[in-house]
């Protein structure tokens, strides 16, 4: 629901792994259903008939509709390969294979650019595919997932995308999107990028981020790493780079509150160079909240945190994160706060997912396993409303937000703005000023809950199996030897 209205991005991972697929010699194709229709996907399959099909699983919400897919390739091309990559789908690897029915062959756990040129080759010379991280009907391959060990290999594949007018985020229309950095050291509850990542960080030499940056045709640019510039002298180097290029972009980037506190300068650097918009995820008002989610910050930072990004003339959006446990007292509550400050207020509903340690401590309460329902915009654990009042009081939440910052007077000021996007073409921001009330609505939420399931996420864990170890929750398992730390 949210990049229905907020953003649209291009998939970098797809084209990170078709990047290394092609150089390993494979004749590849990318097609992005976000922006390009099935029927366009239906020529693609019949003109290219491709030996090997990949989907990129990030999040578990497509999970369903990858699975159509695969059966529909399936009957097109009966001998096809399919696999599936991602995020999402690396802690629950087995139960979707399973749930495929035969319509994956493969999925692959963990960084997708090493291992897919050896699966394609291992299913081109018709070998047993017993590959580190791959796992097929036969069960796991030996190993932990295989690492990338330097982010300057295979820079992604841009040129197979079609329509790159069509990504934008915010009124950054059309927007690109760049790898700094991989990985994040914090362990917050609600997350799984520390678990996918075995707490491993990874950086991109500034030289190789620079020219990067140069390459990319868009005016905007999305760094998309977890938490931006966490090492100073790694943020302040690229932007050396980059000033000795002489690349001119604006940016939006996301970070965290003790970060930017603790590396004011590199920030102010970026802003210099074109540093537009900051996410910061907040999470929570009180210190409850935030000891509770683990974020390792206290209110006060995040408050100065703020306070700092608007001296240095950076706009910031935060989020909130949303407990189902909320009365009209709560949302009341938030709605006054976000209209006493500036910034952007975002709103996620809490979602435990496979691969957080939230999924082991409160999965035992979901009231729905519905993939389509895991998009951190629908209550999936017991509210204390009604569920219908539970989304009325979200989504009038919502809307005062959205008003704030899309609505006629926003639009006003940003009418300059909007003309020179539409002499060039782009229309993404202007859309998605008008989509928010078709997107979001109580009504349409609740009924979800309604729709006919075919595809459920595996299982909650017994309530009386020991709860894991952080290290057993890892899908990469070891740091990587380069630019690790």
């Amino acid at each position: 629901m949210y990049s229905q209205v907020f953003l649209r991005l291009e998939p970098l991972g797809l084209e990170r792994v078709a990047a290394a697929a092609r150089r390993a010699g494979h004749r590849v194709r990318i097609i992005d259903l976000q922006v390009c229709s099935s029927t366009e996907l239906q020529r693609e399959l019949i003109s290219f008939r491709p030996e090997a099909v990949g989907y990129g699983l990030n999040y578990l919400a497509n999970v369903p509709e990858v699975l159509d897919l695969a059966h529909r390739v399936r009957r097109l091309l009966p001998s096809c390969f399919q696999f599936a990559g991602g995020h999402s789908v690396s802690f629950i690897a087995a139960h979707v294979l399973e749930q495929s029915e035969g319509g994956l062959d493969a999925i692959i756990r963990g960084d997708g650019e090493v291992v897919t040129p050896l699966l394609l080759r291992a299913v081109e010379d018709a070998e047993q595919i017993e590959l580190p991280g791959v796992m097929t009907s036969s069960g796991d391959g030996p190993g932990a997932p295989l690492m990338l060990e330097s982010l300057d290999e295979c820079p992604p594949a841009r040129d197979l995308l079609r329509r790159r007018n069509r990504y934008f985020i915010g009124e950054l229309d059309p927007c690109a999107s760049i790898e700094f950095t991989r990985g994040c050291p914090w362990d917050c509850s609600f997350c799984s990028a520390w678990t996918f990542y075995g707490r491993s960080y990874r950086r991109s030499s500034p030289d190789a981020a620079a020219r990067e940056l140069q390459s990319i045709q868009e005016p905007n640019v999305f760094i998309v790493d977890d938490v931006a510039f966490i090492k100073a002298h790694h943020g302040e180097a690229i932007a050396q780079e980059t000033e000795r290029l002489r690349v001119d972009k604006r940016y939006y980037l996301e970070t965290r509150a003790d970060v930017l506190l603790r590396n004011p300068e590199v920030f102010e650097r970026w802003q210099r160079l074109g540093l537009a918009y900051m996410f910061l995820g907040i999470e929570a008002l009180d210190a409850e909240g935030l000891e509770l989610y683990r974020k390792r910050v206290s209110p006060e930072a995040n408050i100065r945190a703020l306070e700092l990004a608007r001296k240095l003339g950076i706009t910031v959006a935060i989020n909130l994160i949303v407990d189902p446990q909320w009365d009209e007292e709560q949302f009341q509550l938030v709605r006054e706060f976000a209209l006493s400050i500036p910034e952007i207020v975002h709103l996620t509903v809490i979602t435990p997912y496979p691969g957080t340690q939230l999924w082991h401590s409160e999965s035992q309460k979901l009231t729905t396993r519905d993939y389509r329902l895991f998009d951190i915009q629908h209550a999936v654990l017991p509210t204390r409303l009604p569920l219908q009042r539970f989304y009325e009081e979200l989504v009038k939440t919502q809307s005062v937000l959205n008003r704030k910052h899309l609505g006629l007077s926003a639009m006003v000021g940003a009418a300059g703005l909007i003309a020179g996007q539409l002499a060039r073409g782009q229309t993404n921001f202007l859309m998605s000023l008008w989509k928010f009330k078709s997107v979001y609505n109580p009504e349409r939420q609740f009924a979800d809950h309604g729709r006919e399931l075919r595809y459920e996420l595996p299982q909650p864990p017994p309530p009386e199996q020991p709860a894991p170890t952080r290290e057993q929750l890892y899908v990469h398992s070891r740091v990587s030897a380069a630019g690790a730390g």
